[in-house]
């Protein structure tokens, strides 16, 4: 069994810690295709932390649809990637 690391320890650390230019096109394509309908209440930062795009993930997971859902597992496993 392995230990993987939850979406909170990602977080935790992921925090501070500039995103690769990898995640950063992920994060920008979930705002320009889900921003109003599922990112509404976020702003995007122009230089994105692992941290902020996990929580990008998140909430296409929760905020978002069927069609948002694919584009979330992508940049949290990029963001897994990263760590």
């Amino acid at each position: 069994m392995t230990n993987t690391p939850g979406l909170e320890e990602l977080k935790e650390r992921g925090a501070g810690r500039p995103a690769p230019d990898a995640v950063v096109s992920l994060y920008q394509l979930a705002f320009k295709q889900f921003g109003h309908q599922s990112l509404w209440s976020r702003r995007p930062s122009e230089r994105p932390t692992i941290a902020q795009a996990l929580v990008v993930a998140d909430s296409l997971r929760r905020d978002g649809n069927m069609r948002s859902r694919p584009l979330a597992a992508q940049i949290e496993a990029a963001c897994r990637a990263a760590l």
